[in-house]
Protein backbone atom coordinates (compact mmCIF):
# COMPACT_ATOMS: atom_id res chain seq x y z
CA UNK A 1 0.00 0.00 0.00
CA UNK A 2 1.40 3.37 -0.70
CA UNK A 3 3.00 5.04 2.70
CA UNK A 4 3.69 8.47 2.74
CA UNK A 5 7.18 8.12 3.97
CA UNK A 6 8.35 6.51 1.20
CA UNK A 7 6.48 9.08 -1.40
CA UNK A 8 8.13 11.61 0.79
CA UNK A 9 11.88 9.25 0.12
CA UNK A 10 10.82 9.06 -3.46
CA UNK A 11 10.17 12.67 -3.85
CA UNK A 12 13.55 13.16 -2.46
CA UNK A 13 15.30 11.43 -5.21
CA UNK A 14 13.46 13.73 -7.99
CA UNK A 15 13.60 16.92 -5.84
CA UNK A 16 17.90 16.55 -5.88
CA UNK A 17 17.73 15.63 -9.65
CA UNK A 18 19.24 12.18 -9.01
CA UNK A 19 16.40 11.00 -11.34
CA UNK A 20 13.22 12.11 -13.40
CA UNK A 21 11.38 9.10 -11.70
CA UNK A 22 11.49 6.49 -8.57
CA UNK A 23 9.69 4.23 -6.73
CA UNK A 24 10.15 2.94 -3.33
CA UNK A 25 9.02 0.14 -1.50
CA UNK A 26 10.49 -1.22 2.33
CA UNK A 27 9.65 -3.64 4.33
CA UNK A 28 9.89 -4.67 8.00
CA UNK A 29 8.68 -8.42 9.45
CA UNK A 30 7.59 -8.14 13.29
CA UNK A 31 6.46 -10.70 15.06
CA UNK A 32 5.96 -13.06 12.13
CA UNK A 33 3.70 -10.18 10.38
CA UNK A 34 5.06 -7.52 7.53
CA UNK A 35 4.77 -4.01 7.77
CA UNK A 36 5.03 -3.06 3.95
CA UNK A 37 4.76 0.40 2.15
CA UNK A 38 5.43 1.63 -1.44
CA UNK A 39 6.56 5.15 -2.67
CA UNK A 40 6.94 7.37 -6.14
CA UNK A 41 7.26 10.19 -7.58
CA UNK A 42 8.16 12.60 -10.20
CA UNK A 43 8.12 10.27 -13.95
CA UNK A 44 7.18 7.21 -12.22
CA UNK A 45 3.47 8.26 -11.06
CA UNK A 46 2.72 8.66 -14.53
CA UNK A 47 3.56 5.11 -15.31
CA UNK A 48 0.12 3.49 -13.77
CA UNK A 49 0.37 1.60 -10.59
CA UNK A 50 3.05 -0.54 -11.00
CA UNK A 51 5.65 1.27 -13.06
CA UNK A 52 8.91 -1.09 -14.64
CA UNK A 53 12.06 -0.56 -14.41
CA UNK A 54 15.46 -1.22 -16.36
CA UNK A 55 17.09 -3.16 -13.15
CA UNK A 56 20.82 -2.94 -15.08
CA UNK A 57 22.90 -4.84 -12.03
CA UNK A 58 20.63 -5.83 -10.09
CA UNK A 59 20.01 -8.70 -12.61
CA UNK A 60 22.92 -10.23 -10.66
CA UNK A 61 21.55 -11.21 -7.05
CA UNK A 62 18.63 -13.07 -9.73
CA UNK A 63 21.43 -14.92 -11.30
CA UNK A 64 23.20 -15.91 -8.11
CA UNK A 65 20.18 -17.57 -6.82
CA UNK A 66 19.51 -19.62 -10.29
CA UNK A 67 23.16 -20.65 -9.71
CA UNK A 68 22.38 -21.53 -5.69
CA UNK A 69 19.28 -23.67 -6.87
CA UNK A 70 20.95 -25.13 -9.45
CA UNK A 71 23.93 -26.26 -7.37
CA UNK A 72 22.01 -27.26 -4.97
CA UNK A 73 20.23 -30.04 -7.29
CA UNK A 74 23.52 -30.57 -8.35
CA UNK A 75 23.35 -29.61 -11.94
CA UNK A 76 26.44 -27.68 -11.37
CA UNK A 77 29.07 -26.99 -9.17
CA UNK A 78 30.64 -23.60 -8.18
CA UNK A 79 33.81 -25.10 -7.96
CA UNK A 80 33.06 -26.31 -12.06
CA UNK A 81 36.19 -24.60 -14.28
CA UNK A 82 34.32 -22.34 -16.95
CA UNK A 83 35.92 -24.40 -19.84
CA UNK A 84 34.25 -27.50 -18.67
CA UNK A 85 30.89 -25.97 -19.43
CA UNK A 86 32.06 -23.80 -22.66
CA UNK A 87 34.80 -25.44 -24.44
CA UNK A 88 34.98 -22.89 -27.14
CA UNK A 89 36.96 -20.82 -24.01
CA UNK A 90 39.72 -23.61 -23.93
CA UNK A 91 42.96 -21.45 -23.75
CA UNK A 92 42.09 -18.24 -22.29
CA UNK A 93 42.78 -17.15 -19.16
CA UNK A 94 39.20 -17.68 -17.60
CA UNK A 95 39.22 -21.13 -19.01
CA UNK A 96 40.22 -22.88 -15.71
CA UNK A 97 38.78 -20.61 -13.25
CA UNK A 98 35.97 -21.30 -11.38
CA UNK A 99 32.19 -20.22 -11.25
CA UNK A 100 32.34 -19.22 -7.43
CA UNK A 101 34.92 -17.05 -8.49
CA UNK A 102 33.64 -15.47 -11.32
CA UNK A 103 30.40 -14.88 -9.37
CA UNK A 104 32.73 -13.43 -6.29
CA UNK A 105 34.53 -11.02 -8.45
CA UNK A 106 37.69 -12.69 -7.75
CA UNK A 107 38.36 -14.00 -11.29
CA UNK A 108 41.22 -11.47 -11.96
CA UNK A 109 39.19 -9.82 -15.09
CA UNK A 110 38.77 -6.37 -15.67
CA UNK A 111 35.40 -4.37 -14.42
CA UNK A 112 34.58 -3.64 -17.71
CA UNK A 113 35.14 -4.12 -21.81
CA UNK A 114 33.05 -2.33 -24.78
CA UNK A 115 31.90 -5.84 -25.98
CA UNK A 116 29.29 -4.49 -28.27
CA UNK A 117 31.89 -1.49 -29.89
CA UNK A 118 32.30 -3.58 -33.69
CA UNK A 119 28.52 -2.40 -33.73
CA UNK A 120 29.33 1.37 -33.11
CA UNK A 121 32.63 0.47 -35.82
CA UNK A 122 30.18 -0.22 -38.56
CA UNK A 123 31.62 -3.94 -38.57
CA UNK A 124 29.03 -7.18 -37.41
CA UNK A 125 28.73 -8.06 -33.54
CA UNK A 126 29.63 -12.24 -32.68
CA UNK A 127 28.36 -13.51 -29.46
CA UNK A 128 31.65 -16.17 -29.48
CA UNK A 129 34.17 -13.25 -30.17
CA UNK A 130 32.70 -11.10 -27.18
CA UNK A 131 32.64 -14.32 -24.84
CA UNK A 132 36.38 -14.81 -26.26
CA UNK A 133 37.09 -10.91 -25.62
CA UNK A 134 35.56 -11.28 -21.97
CA UNK A 135 37.65 -14.85 -21.06
CA UNK A 136 41.04 -13.09 -22.30
CA UNK A 137 39.86 -9.75 -20.76
CA UNK A 138 42.53 -11.08 -17.28
CA UNK A 139 43.95 -7.91 -15.30
CA UNK A 140 47.71 -7.56 -16.17
CA UNK A 141 48.14 -7.97 -12.17
CA UNK A 142 46.07 -11.09 -12.01
CA UNK A 143 48.55 -13.39 -14.34
CA UNK A 144 48.74 -17.09 -14.12
CA UNK A 145 46.62 -19.68 -12.20
CA UNK A 146 43.99 -18.28 -10.09
CA UNK A 147 44.71 -19.07 -6.24
CA UNK A 148 42.42 -21.14 -4.23
CA UNK A 149 40.44 -17.75 -3.26
CA UNK A 150 40.98 -16.58 -6.77
CA UNK A 151 42.47 -12.73 -7.28
CA UNK A 152 42.64 -9.79 -5.57
CA UNK A 153 38.76 -8.24 -6.13
CA UNK A 154 37.74 -6.03 -8.13
CA UNK A 155 33.79 -5.79 -9.55
CA UNK A 156 33.46 -7.53 -12.57
CA UNK A 157 30.64 -6.99 -15.21
CA UNK A 158 32.55 -9.59 -17.57
CA UNK A 159 32.41 -12.13 -14.80
CA UNK A 160 28.90 -12.04 -15.07
CA UNK A 161 28.30 -12.34 -18.86
CA UNK A 162 30.86 -15.03 -18.68
CA UNK A 163 28.89 -17.27 -15.34
CA UNK A 164 25.41 -16.41 -17.69
CA UNK A 165 26.80 -18.32 -20.43
CA UNK A 166 28.29 -20.79 -18.67
CA UNK A 167 24.52 -21.75 -17.10
CA UNK A 168 22.57 -21.11 -20.05
CA UNK A 169 25.21 -23.91 -21.35
CA UNK A 170 24.36 -25.69 -18.22
CA UNK A 171 20.75 -25.75 -18.20
CA UNK A 172 20.18 -25.70 -22.69
CA UNK A 173 17.49 -22.64 -21.64
CA UNK A 174 18.32 -18.80 -22.74
CA UNK A 175 19.12 -16.87 -19.68
CA UNK A 176 15.78 -14.72 -19.04
CA UNK A 177 14.15 -18.10 -18.80
CA UNK A 178 16.41 -19.95 -16.58
CA UNK A 179 15.77 -17.26 -14.40
CA UNK A 180 12.03 -17.62 -14.75
CA UNK A 181 12.07 -20.95 -14.13
CA UNK A 182 14.20 -21.27 -11.38
CA UNK A 183 13.32 -17.54 -9.12
CA UNK A 184 10.60 -15.91 -10.93
CA UNK A 185 8.12 -19.08 -11.38
CA UNK A 186 8.89 -20.36 -7.81
CA UNK A 187 8.63 -17.59 -6.28
CA UNK A 188 5.65 -15.78 -8.01
CA UNK A 189 7.10 -13.03 -9.32
CA UNK A 190 7.01 -10.58 -12.45
CA UNK A 191 10.19 -9.97 -13.36
CA UNK A 192 11.90 -10.71 -16.67
CA UNK A 193 13.33 -9.52 -19.67
CA UNK A 194 12.56 -7.11 -22.38
CA UNK A 195 11.83 -10.10 -24.75
CA UNK A 196 9.20 -11.51 -22.29
CA UNK A 197 7.70 -8.81 -20.88
CA UNK A 198 6.85 -7.95 -24.54
CA UNK A 199 5.38 -10.95 -24.68
CA UNK A 200 2.98 -11.09 -22.02
CA UNK A 201 2.66 -7.72 -21.67
CA UNK A 202 0.78 -5.21 -24.19
CA UNK A 203 1.28 -2.56 -21.74
CA UNK A 204 5.10 -2.63 -21.09
CA UNK A 205 6.55 0.10 -23.46
CA UNK A 206 3.51 2.19 -21.42
CA UNK A 207 4.44 0.85 -18.07
CA UNK A 208 8.39 0.92 -18.08
CA UNK A 209 10.82 3.63 -17.49
CA UNK A 210 13.11 5.44 -20.03
CA UNK A 211 16.27 5.09 -19.87
CA UNK A 212 18.64 6.89 -22.21
CA UNK A 213 18.54 9.10 -25.21
CA UNK A 214 21.77 7.20 -27.46
CA UNK A 215 22.30 8.48 -30.80
CA UNK A 216 24.17 4.94 -32.11
CA UNK A 217 20.80 2.91 -30.39
CA UNK A 218 18.63 5.16 -32.69
CA UNK A 219 17.61 7.35 -29.54
CA UNK A 220 15.67 7.41 -26.86
CA UNK A 221 16.27 3.62 -25.10
CA UNK A 222 12.88 2.17 -23.58
CA UNK A 223 11.61 -1.14 -23.43
CA UNK A 224 15.17 -2.73 -24.16
CA UNK A 225 18.14 -3.02 -21.93
CA UNK A 226 20.28 -0.07 -21.62
CA UNK A 227 23.68 -2.21 -21.14
CA UNK A 228 25.03 -1.54 -24.61
CA UNK A 229 26.53 -5.69 -23.54
CA UNK A 230 23.67 -6.91 -22.63
CA UNK A 231 21.40 -5.10 -25.53
CA UNK A 232 23.64 -7.57 -27.92
CA UNK A 233 24.49 -10.61 -25.64
CA UNK A 234 20.60 -11.13 -26.58
CA UNK A 235 19.13 -8.53 -24.32
CA UNK A 236 19.67 -10.02 -21.35
CA UNK A 237 23.26 -11.56 -19.89
CA UNK A 238 24.39 -12.66 -16.36
CA UNK A 239 25.48 -8.61 -15.24
CA UNK A 240 22.26 -7.50 -16.93
CA UNK A 241 18.92 -6.98 -18.33
CA UNK A 242 15.98 -8.14 -15.99
CA UNK A 243 12.75 -5.43 -15.71
CA UNK A 244 10.57 -5.58 -12.72
CA UNK A 245 8.70 -3.59 -10.61
CA UNK A 246 9.12 -2.01 -6.45
CA UNK A 247 6.29 -4.64 -5.35
CA UNK A 248 7.67 -7.45 -7.36
CA UNK A 249 11.23 -6.94 -5.73
CA UNK A 250 9.54 -6.39 -2.33
CA UNK A 251 8.58 -10.16 -2.89
CA UNK A 252 11.80 -11.00 -3.73
CA UNK A 253 13.23 -9.19 -0.88
CA UNK A 254 11.05 -11.11 1.54
CA UNK A 255 11.70 -14.52 0.20
CA UNK A 256 15.65 -13.95 0.77
CA UNK A 257 15.05 -12.69 4.51
CA UNK A 258 13.22 -15.95 4.84
CA UNK A 259 15.54 -17.93 3.00
CA UNK A 260 18.66 -16.42 5.12
CA UNK A 261 16.80 -17.01 8.20
CA UNK A 262 16.34 -20.79 7.50
CA UNK A 263 19.96 -20.48 5.51
CA UNK A 264 18.20 -22.62 2.60
CA UNK A 265 20.27 -22.83 -0.34
CA UNK A 266 23.14 -21.56 1.50
CA UNK A 267 21.62 -18.16 1.29
CA UNK A 268 23.90 -17.28 3.86
CA UNK A 269 27.06 -17.91 2.71
CA UNK A 270 26.19 -16.35 -0.61
CA UNK A 271 25.65 -12.94 1.06
CA UNK A 272 29.44 -13.10 3.13
CA UNK A 273 32.36 -11.38 1.93
CA UNK A 274 34.82 -13.68 -0.24
CA UNK A 275 38.11 -14.44 0.78
CA UNK A 276 40.99 -14.59 2.80
CA UNK A 277 41.62 -11.36 3.48
CA UNK A 278 38.06 -10.05 2.43
CA UNK A 279 39.88 -7.12 0.75
CA UNK A 280 36.21 -6.39 -0.97
CA UNK A 281 32.55 -6.05 0.18
CA UNK A 282 31.58 -8.42 -2.63
CA UNK A 283 29.84 -11.49 -1.77
CA UNK A 284 28.00 -13.88 -4.70
CA UNK A 285 26.27 -12.08 -6.48
CA UNK A 286 26.36 -9.01 -3.90
CA UNK A 287 27.78 -6.63 -2.10
CA UNK A 288 28.05 -5.60 1.87
CA UNK A 289 27.88 -2.38 3.24
CA UNK A 290 30.94 -0.12 2.77
CA UNK A 291 32.37 3.48 3.98
CA UNK A 292 29.89 5.99 1.93
CA UNK A 293 27.73 3.13 1.16
CA UNK A 294 24.41 3.73 -0.64
CA UNK A 295 22.91 1.58 2.08
CA UNK A 296 23.57 4.06 4.40
CA UNK A 297 24.36 4.43 7.89
CA UNK A 298 21.74 1.91 9.78
CA UNK A 299 21.71 -1.22 8.70
CA UNK A 300 23.48 -3.88 10.66
CA UNK A 301 26.75 -6.10 9.99
CA UNK A 302 24.91 -8.58 7.94
CA UNK A 303 23.37 -6.75 5.55
CA UNK A 304 23.60 -7.19 2.23
CA UNK A 305 22.17 -5.52 -1.30
CA UNK A 306 23.22 -4.78 -4.76
CA UNK A 307 23.07 -1.44 -7.25
CA UNK A 308 22.68 -1.02 -10.65
CA UNK A 309 23.81 1.39 -13.10
CA UNK A 310 20.46 2.67 -14.12
CA UNK A 311 19.88 3.79 -10.66
CA UNK A 312 18.35 1.09 -8.89
CA UNK A 313 19.18 -0.86 -5.63
CA UNK A 314 17.74 -3.33 -3.21
CA UNK A 315 19.27 -4.00 0.44
CA UNK A 316 18.59 -6.48 2.90
CA UNK A 317 19.24 -6.24 6.63
CA UNK A 318 18.51 -10.33 8.35
CA UNK A 319 18.98 -8.77 12.16
CA UNK A 320 16.46 -6.04 11.47
CA UNK A 321 14.51 -8.35 9.05
CA UNK A 322 14.08 -5.39 6.67
CA UNK A 323 15.01 -4.49 3.39
CA UNK A 324 15.02 -1.34 1.10
CA UNK A 325 14.05 -0.77 -2.72
CA UNK A 326 14.99 1.77 -4.50
CA UNK A 327 13.93 2.02 -8.19
CA UNK A 328 15.10 5.09 -10.84
CA UNK A 329 15.85 5.84 -14.40
CA UNK A 330 18.69 7.96 -12.89
CA UNK A 331 20.24 7.48 -16.68
CA UNK A 332 17.37 9.30 -18.13
CA UNK A 333 17.89 11.39 -20.81
CA UNK A 334 22.10 10.95 -19.85
CA UNK A 335 24.34 9.10 -17.66
CA UNK A 336 26.36 11.60 -17.26
CA UNK A 337 23.52 12.59 -14.22
CA UNK A 338 25.87 11.20 -10.85
CA UNK A 339 23.81 12.32 -8.30
CA UNK A 340 21.98 9.32 -7.48
CA UNK A 341 25.45 8.04 -5.92
CA UNK A 342 24.87 11.14 -2.98
CA UNK A 343 21.41 10.61 -2.87
CA UNK A 344 20.67 6.90 -1.37
CA UNK A 345 22.31 7.27 1.74
CA UNK A 346 20.30 10.18 2.14
CA UNK A 347 17.34 8.15 1.39
CA UNK A 348 17.84 4.85 3.13
CA UNK A 349 18.53 6.60 6.73
CA UNK A 350 14.82 7.88 7.27
CA UNK A 351 13.35 4.93 5.40
CA UNK A 352 15.23 2.82 8.25
CA UNK A 353 14.19 5.51 11.19
CA UNK A 354 10.43 4.85 10.09
CA UNK A 355 10.25 1.27 10.07
CA UNK A 356 11.93 0.75 12.91
CA UNK A 357 9.68 1.09 16.42
CA UNK A 358 10.67 3.35 19.22
CA UNK A 359 12.90 1.44 22.10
Amino acid sequence: MREPALDRAAALIVGAGAAPGAAVAAGRRVRGSWILGIGAAGDALELGASPLFDLASVTKPFVAVAAARLAARGVVSLEMPLGDLLPELGGTPSAHVSLLLLLAHRAGLDAHRSLFAPLVGGRPFARRAALLEAANARRPEASGSAPEWGFPPLYSDLGYVLAGAALERATALPLDELVEREVCSPLGLDAGSARQWLARDPAFLARVAPTEVVAFRGGLVRGTVHDENAWKLGGVSGHAGLFSTAPDLARFAGWLLRAWQRDSLGVRAFTQRQGIPPGSSRALGWDTPSENSSAGTKLGPKAFGHTGFTGTSIWLDPDKDLFIILLTNRVHPTRENGRIGRVRPRVADPVVDALTPPQ
